[in-house]
């Protein structure tokens, strides 16, 4: 009898174009995923325009939130979220029995296992805060050796298209982390930076970490094992309120339409 396939749900953090969606699922390139795994990439309804402010990281919380409410329902045994943000991950964790993995988390937490301290390397400076947050979080602010950032304006929607001169730049970048800050490994700081990893790899000597292609791995690997996050720590909603947040997104999705 032919085994079930694993359907693994990718969150995307922005409405985008289908072309713009096809840059965010390049990911897969980097990851050979085992036989009978199915991934899919769903943007959200409306976002922030950027992750720069708490105002932002609400918004985005929301957003993703509702993007991922149905997973679910829809027959999908893991949630990843495509953002180094992790945002809405806990949310989604008290709705949802199937694993919720963030990239930032596991990221941090993988860099743990292969070095004594990681670096990471950004775009920009006002990414720092985001970082920091999920470093606290999860208890690993003490593993980190250093961020470092090109101060590049990135692109969420067209991500390094056009940006070849940021290449040197990340590497530079990189290597400082190492050389000056300690760093036994590399992370990269958004998901958006996957296209910089092939060359950010070739051109180190520690290892360097692409979040959202690592991220489906590990869903797979709860699927595979058949492990979730635990409840206690992830309690669902005395009284869940999901039409709410539907409301709110197809609201905020109209406004947007209405400003554009």
């Amino acid at each position: 009898m032919q085994s079930p396939r694993t359907k693994i749900l990718v969150l995307v953090p922005f409405p985008v174009s289908d072309e713009q969606l096809a840059l965010r699922a390049n990911q897969l390139d980097a990851a050979a995923l085992p036989e009978g795994v199915d991934v899919h990439f769903k943007p959200t309804k409306a976002a922030p325009s950027n992750y720069v402010s708490h105002h932002d990281y609400v918004l985005a919380d929301m957003s993703m939130l509702e993007s991922g409410l149905h997973a679910e329902a829809d027959g999908y045994q893991a949630v990843c979220i495509d953002t180094v943000s992790d945002s809405a991950v806990s949310a989604l964790r008290s709705m949802l029995n199937i694993p919720v993995v963030g990239p930032g988390r596991t990221m941090y937490a993988i860099a743990s296992m292969l070095g004594r301290r990681f670096g990471i390397v950004t775009m920009w400076k006002q990414w720092f805060p985001l970082y920091e947050r999920v470093l606290a979080d999860i208890g690993l602010a003490d593993r980190c050796a250093g961020i470092r950032s090109i101060d590049v304006t990135p692109d969420n929607r067209t991500l390094l298209a056009g940006k070849d001169h940021a290449l040197p730049l990340l590497l530079d970048a990189a290597r400082a982390l190492v050389e000056e800050d300690g760093a036994d490994v590399i992370c990269l700081g958004s998901t958006t930076m996957h296209e910089a990893h092939e060359h950010l790899q070739e051109n180190l000597d520690v290892p360097v970490i692409n979040p959202g292609p690592m991220s489906y791995f590990v869903a797979e690997a709860l699927v595979a094992l058949g492990l979730s996050h635990s409840p206690s720590a992830y309690p669902p909603p005395l009284v869940p309120k999901p039409d709410v947040v539907h409301a709110m997104l197809d609201a905020a999705a109209t406004a947007d339409a209405e400003r554009r």
